[in-house]
């Protein structure tokens, strides 16, 4: 076998990708991995990175073009990951984020009889994001904002974000600016100095209520409110600007204390016609149209009856269980995040339904309280961060014996290894609908229907 060396060039074909979209071609079955790399594609190579199972290589010159691929609008845009498949036609995208669906279903979850849809894809896949995390540093003695080249810490200056709202672009640069204008200094990751980390931007895409939270070291802020004062006068779209505090060493981006410097404490925005408070720290989804698509299709599964009795777990500020809490009898919601609780109170109380109860807590447990309640879910509607669900959720979700599990997976690979052992308890998938909800990048959300093996 030949032993491939870093520095070494090679023309390859390409003959699968990863699941992060990254060409794979082999030599002698050994596998190199190579951005902006598609099928079929016929490459010259540079080895940049060996290693005993594979290795990185990076395009130096293509000899063939697939006919899946489209002119990358900016390198960078590869570069940092910001949008990792823009060198893919959207339809190829699509197919390529069903495939990987598949895949899992396949191998890990071991049930490729369960149907897995076409991906429901967005008519136009770019602009979407309403929520933008910028890392603020020093370049050339000015405040620079941009994105991080990928597996780094070097800062690549970035103005259009492609993916994102660019009213959120267009601030960024404008708060960026009223910043120097400050004098305000850039956080240094290496010696863990300076003022300013990060600038944050939250925009309703229905409402247009712009949040700007400024991520900072320490928690005195010298003009902090003139600096908020000039962000609203320059951006009216703003009515709310947040100071948070972040001392700690690390990659987490916000801290756990929130200052108000100017407007309201939160912004408000609608999804599938009802309105939420969202705070600096609360999860809502970033693609606000494609999320109305992912929770529809999630309630057309459930197939809600007027007496149904629904547990939302990981319920957030409860923008699912309030979305058809008037179609059943109640909603229990459940979520870990005290402030994400209280938007989820006050969301009840806008949109006026009295059919909802909320609990802070961990899910497993708090379904344990409410099972020796004697509370009967007819469904549980489940949607879990990326590592899926802890076993003792899946043990305490399968016991109290819903008719039906919806389960929201933002991550394939988890959800097809809950799915398995959800099989095990007697609840057995049925259906699954890949959503796009980050055209541009190799995440895909997913929606499954179990139903409980009669």
């Amino acid at each position: 076998m030949k032993t491939i060396e870093k520095n070494q060039t090679y023309t390859v074909t390409i003959d699968d990708l990863t699941h992060e979209g990254l060409g794979v071609a082999h030599i002698d079955r050994f596998p190199i991995f190579i951005e902006n790399a598609l099928p079929n594609e016929e490459v010259e190579i540079l080895i940049v990175k060996t290693g005993k199972k594979f290795a990185y290589g990076k395009v130096l010159q293509r000899l063939n073009e697939s006919i899946d691929r489209v002119p990358v609008k900016d390198m960078d845009l590869l570069r940092s990951g910001i949008a990792p498949l823009s060198h893919m036609k959207y339809e190829y995208q699509l197919a390529f984020k069903e495939e990987q669906v598949k895949r899992v279903m396949n191998k890990i979850a071991h049930m490729p009889e369960i149907p897995v849809f076409a991906t429901i894809g967005m008519e136009e896949p770019y602009a979407y994001r309403n929520k933008a995390q910028i890392p603020v540093r020093k370049m050339n003695d000015q405040l620079a904002t941009g994105f991080y080249r990928k597996n780094s810490h070097e800062l690549l200056p970035i103005e259009d974000y492609f993916i994102q709202d660019p009213e959120i672009d267009k601030a960024i640069l404008i708060v960026r600016d009223i910043l120097q204008r400050f004098k305000i200094k850039p956080y240094n990751e290496e010696e863990n100095t300076g003022f300013l980390r990060h600038i944050i931007i939250r925009r309703g895409h229905y409402s247009h209520e712009m949040m700007v939270i400024l991520v900072t070291r320490t928690a005195k802020f010298f003009q902090g409110n003139r600096i908020a004062e000039a962000i609203q006068s320059e951006l009216p779209e703003v009515v709310s600007v947040i100071q948070n505090v972040n001392s700690e060493k690390t990659n987490v981006i916000m801290g756990k204390e929130d200052i108000l410097l100017a407007g309201k404490e939160t912004i408000e925005d609608q999804l599938l016609g009802k309105t939420y408070r969202i705070s600096p720290q609360s999860f809502y989804q970033v693609n606000t149209k494609q999320a109305e698509k992912l929770y529809q299709t999630a309630i057309d599964f459930a197939q809600l009856k007027a007496d149904d009795v629904v547990i939302d777990a990981y319920c957030g500020i409860g923008t699912i269980g309030l979305s058809f809490a008037e179609n059943v009898k109640h909603v229990y919601g459940v979520e870990v995040v005290p402030q994400a609780i209280e938007d989820a109170q006050y969301n009840a109380k806008i949109n006026g339904a009295e059919n909802v109860t909320y609990q802070i807590g961990k899910a497993e447990k708090v379904m344990k309280q409410w099972e020796q309640l004697g509370i009967q879910p007819d469904v549980v509607f489940v949607d879990p961060p990326r590592k899926g669900l802890a076993e003792e959720f899946i043990q305490a979700s399968a016991e109290l014996s819903p008719d039906r599990i919806i389960y929201i997976s933002c991550n394939p690979a988890t959800l097809a290894r809950d799915l398995e052992r959800y099989g095990e308890l007697g609840y057995q998938a049925q259906k699954v609908q890949p959503v796009d909800l980050f055209p541009q990048t190799y995440h895909i959300e997913a929606v499954v229907l179990l139903s409980k093996a009669v």
